[in-house]
């Protein structure tokens, strides 16, 4: 999720799931073969397993980023033929390729013939009209057999007739039976259901139809809800967000010490005490953006006690 999944975030959530597979925010070949790749490749060890998820159009491209991601000591490489913004639509990239899956899959194959680790692809149920079940099953068809063995797959289609891409999270209805239909027509593939997955008893029955689930937006705004999920699914240990935030504030100490921005960093634990009272005026310390230029550690202290007395 751009501007979302920077390495502070995927930071913290990692402390909630210890065995989650990671992703970072969508990064453009562009942006990663002429901008600064060492910012957007940063990443903390403890990230492991993570995948850097790409766009772009031109194999050539595709295969040198993928290779500078590998050279970075990403797990996975994820090539994003899922997003429909206007930015991405003007790039003739993302859920625009679902419409070209001979490119996608000449993608694909650029990028495995680059690098060792594993190249996955995201994707929608369709775009527009385009949405039908030969559609769907042609386009991992194709890529599949540029040697794409897993799909990540959001269970809506993309509506690209100028509506926005939070309305495209929304507008086209969720159908998760068609993504398991999907893994029923493709065995032999990995395939991940993403999309409307809020709740640990219906991410648990998901589970009984197709090998992974991916989280998004649910992850952002409730990183306890990871740490729920990693306790039923991994086995991981129950951990309270007065936990998280006491190791999340080790690792803003410590940033603050390299010259990170104080608000690059708690912006992402915003959501972290949702439901508990107290939650909105330890969220309003930290949005203070005059007290957040300063850059100093107290006014998390402040907001963390601020919390714990109207806990």
């Amino acid at each position: 999720m751009m501007a979302w999944t920077d390495r502070h975030c995927r930071y913290l959530h990692r402390l909630c799931a210890p065995q989650a597979k990671l992703f970072t925010e969508m990064i453009t070949t562009g942006a990663l073969l002429h901008g600064s790749r060492e910012a957007l490749l940063a990443a903390d060890p403890s990230e492991h397993p993570v995948g850097v998820q790409l766009g772009g159009c031109d194999p050539r491209e595709m295969a040198i980023a993928a290779k500078i991601a590998e050279t970075a000591g990403f797990d996975e490489i994820n090539l994003n033929v899922g997003c429909p913004s206007p930015r991405v639509q003007r790039g003739s990239f993302g859920v625009c390729l679902m419409r070209q899956p001979g490119l996608v899959a000449d993608l694909v194959s650029a990028m495995r013939d680059s690098v060792d680790i594993p190249v996955s692809v995201k994707c929608r149920l369709g775009v527009d009209a385009d949405d039908s079940t030969d559609f769907l099953e042609t386009f991992i068809g194709t890529v599949a057999n540029a040697g794409c063995r897993q799909f990540y797959v959001h269970a809506r289609k993309a509506l690209l007739n100028g509506i926005s891409p939070a309305q495209n999270r929304a507008i086209p209805p969720l159908q998760p039976e068609r993504v398991y239909a999907l893994k029923a027509k493709f065995p032999e593939l990995q395939i991940w259901l993403n999309g409307g997955i809020d709740e640990t008893p219906s991410a648990i029955a998901h589970l009984q139809h197709v090998d992974g689930i991916m989280i998004g937006r649910q992850a952002y705004q409730r990183p306890l809800f990871l740490n729920g999920l990693a306790v039923e699914l991994d086995g991981s240990s129950q951990r309270t967000p007065w936990d998280i935030m006491a190791d999340y504030s080790v690792y803003i100490e410590r940033e603050l010490g390299k010259g990170t921005r104080l608000h690059d960093m708690t912006r992402h634990c915003l959501g972290l005490f949702s439901g508990i009272t107290g939650a909105r005026a330890f969220r309003r310390t930290l949005s203070d953006s005059k007290n957040l230029k300063r850059n100093d550690p107290v006014l998390l202290q402040r907001a963390i006690v601020e919390l714990s007395k109207a806990a």
